[in-house]
């Protein structure tokens, strides 16, 4: 059983950071993706950063240089930390795991960033 937890949101203001964790049990040696994704109030849930078994990272253009996506294998935790954060990063935060080629998604956490 494959298990998705995510943490760290909560509200900043425009230009802080957060760091969020995403801790990933069960399977761990299947673990071939995890993805941050982000879904604000009437908006589609997008792709924010992801991450390989091999280490390389795609980011979203709208965060790119300013959000860093991360694992720790011993672990098992994929973090994103968010620096200068703005109004508009405001939603909540999905961690999205890919094992054995099925997805598996935590409950969220949200990220509240006022002006």
């Amino acid at each position: 059983q494959v298990q998705v937890m995510e943490s760290g949101g909560g509200l900043v203001q425009a230009g802080g950071s957060l760091r969020l964790s995403c801790a990933v049990s069960g399977r761990r040696s299947s673990i071939n993706v995890v993805a941050w994704h982000r879904q604000a109030p009437g908006k589609q849930r997008e792709l924010v950063a992801s991450i390989v078994g091999g280490g390389t990272t795609n980011y979203a253009d709208s965060v790119k240089d300013r959000f860093a996506i991360s694992r720790d294998y011993a672990k098992n935790t994929v973090y994103l930390q968010m620096n200068n954060l703005k109004p508009e990063d405001t939603a909540a935060y999905y961690c999205r795991s890919v094992v054995g080629g099925i997805d598996f998604w935590g409950q969220g956490t949200q990220v509240t960033v006022s002006s």
